[in-house]
């Protein structure tokens, strides 16, 4: 395989400072579990932060950072199992497999370029362009969209008020920006999403969940049986679930919320199936032949 190199109570947010999995006196194992502070994984990991699903060899620890950060931290193995954007994934594939539940895909829809609407879908070229971070699925959209820009990078939250203010002609918004984007007086100029649909006929896989190698088959797979059974937990209590993940949604309404979360955080969640897998491998595959990915990678799953 190629390397590239370039239990708290409900409403309780922890973090807790890098660290990876040790045994306690108890024979339990800590793990860290680190995802975005974002309302669609706060709903995804809904009833294991509250501890309507858990095991008892393992105690998870939560800790809430950027997807940024954690692509970043993914590099240096920091975390146990941590939420990554599919285009960080490529970089990590030594030490760390993917969960075969907890995807974000866009279908149909997905991270979007905004801008003043007089610039026009086709009229990025050359334009300078904010983006979330150089690791972030949305970088690898725009950048098979289109590579003739100039990017900047402008934490997520901030792209919005960088592009209206002019520092860039255009941006790329995730999370509740995509909903969001014209109380700024911004328009859509392409959704990412939608466009990779067009090309491919496929879904976007945005980001999922890795764990790491080290810890074993064993582990592994309990892992992926306790994550599936947390987001089948929070579709089938749709309702407490979202009063839960709308402390996580920076400012939306509880409507917006609960269509936010409905977008990223559903059937594809549960599981990636064939199709969502085929994505997965057609996006690492494109970056590659597009010469963004500087090797060829083959996606690996945890199996049951």
């Amino acid at each position: 395989m190629p390397k590239i190199t370039e239990d708290h109570d409900a409403g309780t947010v922890l973090k807790a400072p890098d660290a990876r999995s040790a045994s306690g006196e108890d024979g339990v194992l800590d793990l860290t579990l680190a995802h975005s502070p974002d309302s669609d994984d706060a709903f995804m990991f809904y009833a294991l932060a509250t501890n309507k699903v858990r095991a008892d060899s393992l105690k998870l620890t939560h800790i809430l950072e950027d997807i940024q950060s954690l692509n970043e931290k993914a590099r240096r193995e920091v975390y146990d199992i941590t939420a990554v954007s599919t285009h960080a994934y490529a970089y990590l594939t030594e030490n760390y497999v993917l969960l075969p539940s907890g995807a974000s895909f866009g279908d149909g829809y997905g991270p979007m370029v905004v801008g003043h609407g007089a610039l026009g879908p086709e009229g990025l070229r050359g334009k300078r362009v904010a983006v979330p971070g150089k690791m972030t699925t949305a970088y690898l959209a725009l950048q098979l969209y289109e590579r003739d820009l100039e990017t900047v990078v402008v934490p997520f939250d901030e792209i919005l008020q960088f592009v209206s203010s002019g520092a860039a002609d255009a941006g790329v918004v995730i999370h509740e920006g995509q909903l969001t984007y014209s109380l700024e007086g911004l328009s859509k100029l392409v959704d990412l999403g939608e466009w990779w649909q067009n090309e491919t006929g496929l879904p976007l896989p945005l980001g999922g969940n890795v764990i790491r190698r080290a810890l074993g088959t064993r582990v592994m797979r309990e892992v992926a049986r306790l994550v599936r059974e947390s987001i089948r937990y929070a579709l089938d209590h749709r309702e407490e679930a979202l009063v839960y993940a709308t402390q996580f949604s920076r400012g939306l309404d509880p409507s917006t919320t609960d269509r936010f979360v409905a977008m990223y955080v559903n059937d594809w969640t549960l599981d990636y199936g064939e199709r969502g897998r085929r994505a997965v491998q057609m996006l690492l595959d494109r970056g590659f032949e597009s010469g963004i990915l500087p090797a060829r990678i083959q996606a690996e799953f945890v199996e049951s």
